[in-house]
């Protein structure tokens, strides 16, 4: 049997997001090949701008050594945001978007410094962000019934689909982002609870990581940039119809609607 390229494989996967779920790619990545995962993200990456898409922030993923532990990881992932991937806050987001949706609450930041260092720390981060902003990912998966693996997520741009960023941010200063409680409801009904240590023990340690990440891989954080520093609670799927909403205390809330 040939084993496919990474140029296929991308491929692959962006036909899916028309076409359908695809099988995990269990024929051209091994579980666990962050290289070569990463290499099929980037030439989507680098085919989607070529169709005009913008880039506008980065995401981090599996942030909770619970979900690392279930991939047989140690370590987040990533994936880019785009800017037609954001959904107005209170907006709409029509279910033929999407494949098998599920919606996570997290804590955002937008920067307003770069941050081209390999050695970011998480104070570096708190100095360079403008505003904290309490967000909703919808992650998808192109891989068929969710049954993904690290380099199945990773080359799948971090199963990342669209995301909602509350209109209103606050400056970091005085803001403890490591205790706020988060609550997720969908239709009014709770489905999802958190905190913002969820992400790393601190959303700020997943910034950092994700800007030493990035700043390796000569792709620094740009001021401007959006980033989305991790789940905070458990994700859930969607269903047309739902009105999700969420609130990170101290922080904000933020919602939409998936119909």
């Amino acid at each position: 049997m040939t084993v496919p390229n990474h140029e296929e494989l991308a491929l692959r996967l962006r036909d899916a997001y028309t076409g359908g779920a695809v099988p995990p790619m269990r024929d051209g990545l091994e579980p666990t090949d962050a290289v070569g995962a990463y290499a099929v993200q980037t030439i989507n990456t680098r085919f989607w701008e070529a169709q005009g898409r913008r880039v506008v922030g980065r995401k981090a993923g599996l942030t909770a050594k619970a979900v690392q532990a279930q991939l047989g990881v140690d370590q987040p992932d990533f994936g880019v945001l785009f800017d037609d991937m954001r959904v107005a806050d209170g907006g709409t987001l029509s279910p033929a978007h999407c494949l098998q949706p599920k919606a996570e609450a997290e804590i955002a930041f937008v920067l307003a410094a770069d941050l081209p260092s390999p050695d970011t720390t998480a104070e570096q981060v708190a100095a360079a962000v403008r505003t904290v902003h309490a967000a909703i990912e919808i992650v998808d998966s192109r891989i068929a019934d969710w049954k993904i693996t690290f380099a199945d997520t990773v080359a799948d741009n971090g199963s990342s689909a669209f995301f909602v960023l509350a209109d209103q941010g606050l400056p970091l200063a005085g803001l403890d982002l490591a205790s706020a409680a988060m609550v997720m409801r969908y239709n009014g009904k709770e489905v999802s609870t958190g905190v913002g240590a969820a992400a790393l023990g601190h959303p700020l340690n997943a910034a950092a990581w994700l800007a030493r990440t990035l700043a390796t891989r000569d792709e620094p954080l740009r001021a401007g940039d959006i980033l989305l520093a991790g789940a905070l609670g458990p994700m859930v799927a969607l269903t047309p119809g739902d009105r999700v909403d969420i609130e990170v205390a101290g922080i904000g809330a933020c919602s939409f609607t998936y119909a």
